[in-house]
């Protein structure tokens, strides 16, 4: 007998008790920072922004101001804290008056204020702020180029930093001589808080020449424009040493490792036996399905590495190099590839989705499959392979129900992955 009837809810259990570990209000409340003698300004920016911004005025017992940036749809009430909407995965000009507006806080402050900044996944579409004499057509054009290389989040952001106003520590160098506490909630393989939405208030140490060669390496194709004034170097991004982070304070609040954590204490509740393979696993979706998929399918022939029953867990943000015109985010690309690779197996089941609620630019986290969803394709009519092909997750998913559709979660620890093994 199964030790698990219904695999589905049981994933879906596991994703929620992930998500609830990087609930905004919890991972606040223990990282609030020293009350300042002068005033409190709170900014963010961030798929949860407006969730954290509520949870810090819940917590925070004395007067506060600020403004924070999220995803159009993703707004919640605040009282004292207003919460602007925006484009993301591509920026647009709700969001380059909000990076105006964020600006424009935390000017003129004294060494008595104190900035808190809000700050998680998505970000760094939401806060669009081009440099120089560069447009918002521009740094469109340089997000689209990204999203479409295949590079790695950190290589993502050291080419963003360098044609931004606010990217790169930015923010804070505005915000001097005030004090910035920066909370955060990590999206990021390896959990380096200076990638977390392009760091606006965070310094790291990638330079203009870093850009460059990784600019040459993945071959973006950038506007002349663009090029022209990463190449000239002027007002670089402040490095880590710089005098206005001096008296700033990081703390990372919720993360992948914690999130997936909990889903495996959760399954080892209702009696199956988890594994965590990582937090921070990157490269193509597709490659990453079949390794996820190699794994699997020794445990259901052989039950090594690892006994059955068993759920397989991990986390970080994989990449899409786009090659067609379908529709899909990362985790349908990883979850279409692992199911093309398992196809017949039974007694597996299988859950990818984004934390955020949001994979790639549809409504839906993720999906579901098993080593049915090939064949149920091909009952329509419908070729996995050739949807895969085309970038189409969403199309294949969509048509068999197989969509993962939790709404908007209010946090954002990156992907989820979890495979059940029977």
């Amino acid at each position: 007998m199964p030790v698990i009837a219904d695999p589905r809810a049981f994933l879906e259990n596991l994703f929620s008790v992930a998500v609830a570990a990087a609930d905004p209000e919890k991972v606040l409340a223990a990282n609030l920072p020293e009350k300042p003698k002068g005033r409190t300004v709170v900014i963010g920016a961030g798929k949860g922004a407006a969730q954290m911004a509520r949870a810090f005025e819940r917590l925070w017992d004395a007067p506060l101001s600020g403004v924070v940036v999220t995803r159009y749809g993703y707004a919640v009430a605040c009282e004292r804290i207003e919460v602007l909407e925006a484009a993301h995965p591509l920026p647009d000009e709700s969001g380059l008056t909000a990076s105006g507006r964020l600006m424009a806080a935390v000017r003129d402050l004294t060494a008595d204020d104190l900035v808190v900044a809000l700050i998680c996944g998505g970000g760094s579409a939401l806060l669009p702020a081009p440099a120089g004499d560069l447009t918002l057509a521009d740094e469109i054009a340089v997000n689209k180029a990204l999203l479409a290389s295949g590079a790695p989040i950190s290589a993502m952001n050291a080419v963003r930093k360098q044609v931004s106003r606010i990217k790169g520590g930015r923010l804070a160098e505005l915000a001097y001589p005030a004090r910035v506490v920066s909370l955060v909630v990590s999206d990021i393989p390896g959990d380096n808080p200076a990638l977390v939405a392009s760091g606006p208030t965070i310094a790291d140490e990638t330079t203009r020449a870093d850009a460059l060669r990784l600019i040459e390496r993945y071959r973006l194709d950038l506007p002349d424009i663009v090029m022209r004034h990463i190449e000239a170097g002027r007002d670089e991004p402040p490095l880590p040493g710089d005098a206005c982070f001096a008296r700033n304070d990081v703390k990372l609040v919720a993360s992948a490792a914690v999130s997936l954590d909990a889903a495996a204490e959760a399954a080892r509740k209702a009696g199956v036996e988890a594994v965590i393979l990582s937090d921070a696993i990157e490269g193509e979706a597709a490659e990453v399905g079949r390794v996820h998929a190699a794994i699997a399918a020794e445990v259901v022939r052989r039950d090594r590495p690892f006994h059955k029953p068993v759920v397989i867990l991990s986390g970080g943000e994989t990449t899409v190099t786009i090659r067609g015109k379908g529709k899909g985010g990362r985790n349908g690309e990883f979850l279409l590839s692992f199911a093309c690779a398992t196809d017949g197996l039974k007694g597996l089941a299988a859950l990818a989705a984004d934390t955020d609620g949001i994979d790639g630019s549809e409504d839906n986290a993720g999906a579901f499959a098993d080593g049915t969803t090939v064949a149920r394709l091909a009952d329509k009519g419908k070729d996995a392979a050739e949807f895969l092909a085309r970038n189409d997750s969403w199309t294949a998913f969509d048509a068999l129900g197989d969509l993962f559709v939790p709404g908007p979660t209010g946090t954002n620890v990156n992907d989820f992955r979890a495979i059940l093994i029977q």
